[in-house]
Order: structure tokens, then C-alpha cells, then sequence
């Protein structure tokens, strides 16, 4: 059985979900964000340990889960009648104990990776050092809450320098979402400077782009989309501003040695997936910037046909056969 851990409605578990069905194996699509409405119980006696799921009239030993699909889970929550915020934060605290846990009670294979393993692999102080140690070519960098970084970093740019969140989350100012993106400092910038005091910040010097990649790599399998953020006054610092009229996506053909590279990245830092961004600069130079280990890519399948879900589906059912 496979065990997909997602919210509902997700839309690219539909898009794995047909190629699953087609292999004839069970799947079972739970969230997390159902907990503790539904019932998880962990029992151990002499006959070892058994994980149950019960939700609604129907209860599954999940001793028969062979992988799992860690795609985006929704948080545990208390019922609604747990009106009191401190009793609403202790249910949450203690769900979440449960389930860290719980799963890692769980043996099977999981895409991409156990949530303290994703958390660690998704900290761009360890990635850009794992990078780095495998060959990537790496911007120099400088990741401080110092602002008297800030001059120094700009000055050693020659003034083409860039700052970027340490993560790239959502906020709330006044109830109106904000997201913080890949911003190029001017010289005007270094006179507020001490705003860097309250944040962790991110200092690169600017990299000239021919183009920009996002590579997706799942278990061995190395997928490559190049993106022409140059084309688009919109994505020319950051792609993620989206414009996809003008920065087409296409499929790329990396070099062996940068494509190994990708895989023993993924590898290194100990999940089964990940989303990649390389710049390829004008003189031919593929350069890292980060890895998200459970990044997005239904777009990227749709835009080129890089036949991405067919390799999540192959990845999860590899061992259904010997399982049987």
C-alpha cells in the first residue's frame, strides 16, 4: 500500500494519483491536518508494534505501507469546541510530537524524506555547504543579521549585489499577505542598513543570467527546465515573480558531470527528491543557488512535458512487486 500524506484537493497528487491506479496498487491519501479528529493509535505488546488509522467506519493497518509520499500535509488542529488558545496550541504541540514519532515508526520508503530530514536539507546554510563540498560553482556568501556586513558584502560586488530571505514564506502586514523575493541592493540601500539587525539576510553578489534552470531530481532520475528569465523585466532578478508569456520554459540538457552532481546532492543530503535552481550565466557556468527538497513541479511537467509524475509514480511503486 502506498500512503499519500497531503491536503485534499492537492493538485499534483492528481496528477501521480491516474499513473498509480494504472499500476494496480492500493493508495491511501490521508492528512495529517485530520489529526486528532481521526484516530491514530499506536499499540506495542509481544507481538511488536502495529500503527492504526481510523477515520470515519473505517480503520487500516498501515503495517502494509510500503512508501510514502510526504507531499504537503496539513497541520494537526484541534476540534472546534477547544475554543481556549493556550488549550488549542497544546493540542497542536502534542499532535505534532505524536506524529513525528509515530511516523518515523513507519518503515517504508519515503519521498522525499522524513520531516527532520526535510527540515535539515531545506536550510540553505546546509545546502549551499553540501553544495559547495560536492563542486557546484557557489556566489559567495554571506548569511548575517549583522548591518555591518551589508557595506563590506556591496563593496566586495563591485555594487551589483543582491539580498534574499533566508526562506521564502508568506507573512501577514495588516492582514494582507507579503512575500519578500530576490531584491538587488542600490547604494541608497546601505543607509538602512541596521533593518538587517531583525532578520537573517542573505548577501550575494549579482550573477549574470543566460538563462535560469529548475532541475528536479527524483532517485536517480534528473529532469532539467530552462527557464529564459531574461526575456521578462518581471523575472529578470527572480523567476518566481512568474511570467510565463515572456520567460518561456523549455526542456534543458545538462552536462553529465552538473546532472551527477544534482543527484548526489539530493543524496547527500539524505531525501529522494528535489527541485533545483542553477543559473546558467553567458559564459556557460552553471551556478547553484538553493535545493527545496520537496519543491513544486506540476507547472514545469505542464509547460515542457518532462514526464515528472511518471517518475514519483515509478519512484513509489518500485517495491510493490517484492511487497507482495
Amino acid at each position: 500500500m502506498l500512503l499519500i500524506l497531503s491536503e485534499p484537493g492537492d493538485a499534483t497528487v492528481h496528477m501521480v494519483l491516474p499513473k498509480l491506479k494504472a499500476r494496480g496498487v492500493d493508495v491511501l491519501w490521508w492528512d495529517p491536518g485530520e489529526y486528532p479528529a481521526d484516530r491514530l493509535t499506536a499499540r506495542f505488546d509481544a507481538d511488536g508494534t502495529r500503527l492504526v488509522l481510523a477515520r470515519g467506519g473505517d480503520v487500516v493497518d498501515l503495517a502494509a505501507t510500503t512508501a510514502v509520499w510526504y507531499r504537503r500535509p496539513g497541520s494537526p488542529r484541534a476540534a472546534e469546541q477547544v475554543t481556549a488558545a493556550d488549550l488549542r496550541d497544546r493540542v497542536g504541540e502534542l499532535s505534532e510530537w505524536f506524529l513525528d514519532g509515530f511516523w518515523d515508526l513507519l518503515d517504508a520508503r519515503w519521498l522525499p524524506g522524513r520531516e527532520p530530514v526535510l527540515r535539515r536539507a531545506h536550510n540553505k546554510l546546509v545546502h549551499l555547504a553540501v553544495a559547495q563540498e560536492l563542486g557546484f560553482a557557489v556566489p559567495p556568501t554571506v548569511i548575517t543579521n549583522d548591518p555591518s556586513e551589508l557595506a563590506p558584502a556591496y563593496d566586495r560586488a563591485d555594487g551589483r549585489l543582491i539580498t534574499k530571505p533566508i526562506e521564502h514564506t508568506s507573512f501577514q502586514i495588516d492582514g494582507e499577505a507579503h512575500t519578500v523575493y530576490t531584491t538587488v541592493v542600490n547604494r541608497r540601500d546601505l543607509v538602512g542598513r541596521s533593518r538587517i539587525a531583525h532578520e537573517p539576510t542573505i548577501l550575494q553578489p549579482y550573477v549574470r543570467k543566460a538563462v535560469e534552470l529548475r532541475v528536479t531530481v527524483v532517485g536517480q532520475q534528473v529532469f532539467a527546465a530552462e527557464i529564459a528569465s531574461q526575456d521578462s523585466p518581471r523575472t529578470r532578478d527572480d523567476w518566481r515573480h512568474y511570467d510565463f508569456d515572456r520567460a518561456r520554459h523549455s526542456v534543458h540538457h545538462l552536462p553529465d558531470d552538473v546532472a551527477r552532481r544534482c543527484v548526489d546532492l539530493v543524496a547527500a543530503l539524505g531525501v529522494s527528491f528535489g527541485a533545483i535552481d542553477l543559473i546558467l550565466t553567458p559564459e556557460g557556468e552553471y551556478v547553484f543557488l538553493e535545493i527545496n527538497p520537496n519543491g513544486q513541479w506540476g507547472w514545469i511537467e505542464d509547460l515542457t512535458g518532462l514526464p515528472i509524475s511518471t517518475a514519483i509514480a515509478d519512484w513509489l511503486t518500485a517495491g510493490e512487486t517484492d511487497a507482495r
